[in-house]
């Protein structure tokens, strides 16, 4: 009787056993890895910019535009461009240039605004102004040491003598590029130059056409003033405003 419970006691201990190991032994299951989010594509951006913004009828325009992410860019009345670029235009009235960008991220757009004038009729007869009321009208503008940067002081003076010459479509105008007797010949003629260039293209911006305007350097061979001091030497440091005859 011992001996067949004896048994039977170990078959169950065999058992409950057997089924722990196998209970051991399950796999358990395992969440599933979600996916990455997909990488965001990043929208365009676009910008565009015109110089001059006012300009006489006739007289052209450089647009410039920069865009990014954009795989196709368009600017109304130009049609297809290149992504970032210039392009030069002659507008006969006021115009508003729009670009539109778009890309795989999406689409924007920018707009310029450029304002036409018309030329006004001369208050008084190109034939009959000379030199002198030219440059009673036209006046000169300075240039720091070694520098052909426009002074800050200079663009009111540029925006006049703009104006006037906007006012008198007919007349041209050479531009003298001058500098004060210190330094080499050689190196004053290249001064004078580059004044005289960038007062020209200070007009230009301004809305004069740069047809008629001429530029000439005049180095250091023709002083307005010959005493050695700063007063003088500012003097001659300038670009001048003469009738192109």
């Amino acid at each position: 009787m011992k001996h067949a419970y004896r048994k039977s006691f170990l078959l169950s201990a065999g058992l409950v056993a057997m089924l722990t190991i196998a209970g051991c032994h399950k796999k358990v299951a395992t969440a599933p890895v979600s996916a990455p989010p997909p990488a965001m594509i990043p929208a365009p951006t676009a910008t565009i910019s015109a110089n001059p913004q006012t300009v006489t009828a006739g007289n052209p325009v450089v647009l410039t535009w920069q865009t990014t992410n954009a795989t196709n860019v368009s600017i109304d009345g130009i049609g297809q461009v290149e992504t970032s670029g210039t392009q030069t235009v002659t507008p006969t009235q006021s115009t508003s240039y729009h670009l539109v960008a778009t890309g795989q991220g999406g689409s924007t757009d920018a707009t310029v605004q450029v304002t036409v004038t018309q030329p006004q009729a001369a208050t008084v007869a190109e034939s009959n102004i000379d030199e002198a009321t030219f440059e009673a009208n036209v006046k000169p503008v300075f240039y720091n040491f070694d520098s052909y940067s426009v002074r800050p002081d200079a663009q009111a003076i540029i925006q006049q003598d703009a104006n006037y010459l906007i006012q008198h479509p007919n007349l041209h105008v050479v531009i003298g590029g001058y500098c004060d007797d210190r330094g080499s010949v050689e190196y004053n003629l290249a001064l004078g130059e580059n004044r005289a260039n960038a007062a020209k293209q200070a007009l230009v911006s301004a809305g004069v056409s740069p047809d008629r305007l001429r530029t000439v350097s005049y180095g250091k061979e023709k002083q307005f003033c010959t005493e050695q001091n700063e007063s003088c030497w500012q003097s001659n440091r300038r670009a001048q405003f003469t009738l192109d005859q």
